[in-house]
C-alpha cells in the first residue's frame, strides 16, 4: 500500500475510549499533541514537571474543547525516583494505556548533573523514558493495540553513544550530548520495535522527530539566534502544531507498522508535511542498540520484554 503524503491528523479515527500519557504535555509539541489527542476523544494524562504550568495548559485547553478529558499527573523525566512514583500511581489508578507518548526533553543546555548522576538529556530526554515505559508496559499489553511513540531529532546524527564518557564528565559538548539523547531515544524506539514483534506482542513501538519547530526548547541556544529567531523562524521552522503533526501520525496513523520514523517532507526535513523518512545509519546499529539497551536497565534497575 502507497503511503498517503497528504496525512493530517483529521484523517485519524475518533479515540473515544482510548487513553494516553503525554509527556512535557504543558508546551510546545506537547501542548499541541495534548489538545488534538483530547479533541479526538481521548483521555489524556498531562505528565509534567510543573504542576502549575501544567494546569494553565489544561484550562486552556479546556476552554477550546470543554468536553476534553484531560488529568495532570506530575513526572520529573530527570529524576528516577519521579520517574517511578509517577509509574506507580498510573498502574495503581488504571487499568489499560493506548498511547505513549514519550515527548518531554531538554535541549542544549549548561552542564547539569542530575541528583541520579547522569548528564541532565540524557536522563531528561532518553533514560527517563526508558524507564517510563518499562514500567508501564504491562498497561500498554491490557490495551488491544498499543502504541509508544518516541521523539527524536534531525540532531540524532550530530553525536554518537559515548559508551566510555556517557555523562560528558571529560569535557561537555552541549551539541553531542543532544545528539546522543536524541540517537539513543530513536535506537530505542528501534530496539523496542525488535524485542515487541519477537514476542509477538500488538504493541508497536513508532518513532517520529518535528523538524525544526519554534518551541521552548530553544531557551538555551545562542542569544544571537534568539535575538535573530523572529526573522529565521519563518523561513526554516514550523509552527509547535505544525512541528507536532508527525508524532500524531506515529500514534494515529493505523497503516504505519512498528519501527517506522515519521517526519517532515520539507528540505531537509526542516518543516513540511507529516512523512515516513529514513535516518541515519547509526541510529540501525544492531548491536550498539541491544548494548544500550542493557546498560540502560542496569541504570534504571527495571529489566522488560524478557
Amino acid at each position: 500500500m502507497s503511503e498517503n503524503k497528504n496525512w493530517t491528523s483529521a484523517d485519524a479515527p475518533s479515540l473515544e475510549g482510548t487513553r494516553a500519557i503525554v509527556t512535557g504535555a504543558n508546551t510546545g509539541l506537547g501542548f499541541e499533541t495534548t489538545k488534538e489527542l483530547a479533541a479526538k476523544g481521548a483521555e489524556v494524562i498531562m505528565a509534567c514537571r510543573n504542576s502549575q504550568k501544567a494546569n494553565t495548559a489544561k484550562a486552556k485547553i479546556l476552554e477550546e474543547f470543554p468536553n476534553a478529558r484531560l488529568r495532570v499527573m506530575k513526572i520529573d523525566l530527570a529524576s528516577l525516583e519521579s520517574v517511578r512514583k509517577f509509574a506507580s500511581q498510573f498502574n495503581l489508578e488504571f487499568s489499560s494505556l493506548d498511547l505513549l507518548i514519550n515527548n518531554a526533553g531538554v535541549m542544549m543546555p549548561p552542564y547539569t548533573v542530575t541528583k541520579d548522576g547522569f548528564e541532565l538529556q540524557f536522563e531528561a530526554n532518553y533514560l527517563g523514558h526508558f524507564l517510563l515505559t518499562g514500567l508501564l508496559m504491562r498497561k500498554l499489553e491490557a490495551a488491544p493495540s498499543a502504541r509508544v511513540i518516541s521523539l527524536s531529532s534531525i540532531a540524532h546524527d550530530w553525536g554518537d553513544i559515548y559508551f566510555d564518557d556517557l555523562n560528558f564528565k571529560s569535557k561537555y559538548d552541549k551539541r553531542k550530548a543532544y545528539g546522543q539523547s536524541k540517537l539513543a531515544c530513536l535506537m530505542f524506539a528501534y530496539e523496542l520495535d525488535r524485542r515487541l514483534r519477537e514476542k509477538k506482542s500488538p504493541i508497536k513501538s513508532l518513532a517520529a522527530h518535528p523538524g525544526i519547530s519554534d518551541t521552548e526548547l530553544a531557551r538555551y541556544l545562542p542569544w544571537i539566534i534568539q535575538f535573530l529567531s523572529p526573522i529565521i523562524v519563518p523561513f526554516l521552522a514550523q509552527s509547535a502544531k505544525n512541528g507536532a503533526q508527525p508524532t500524531l501520525r506515529a500514534a494515529l496513523d493505523l497503516s504505519l507498522s512498528g519501527g517506522t520514523y515519521v517526519g517532515p517532507d520539507g528540505n531537509d526535513e526542516y518543516k513540511g508535511k507529516p512523512v515516513v523518512v529514513d535516518s541515519h545509519k547509526k541510529s540501525k546499529d544492531e548491536a550498539t542498540a541491544d548494548r544500550l539497551w542493557a546498560l540502560s536497565e542496569q541504570l534504571v534497575g527495571v529489566s522488560y520484554l524478557d
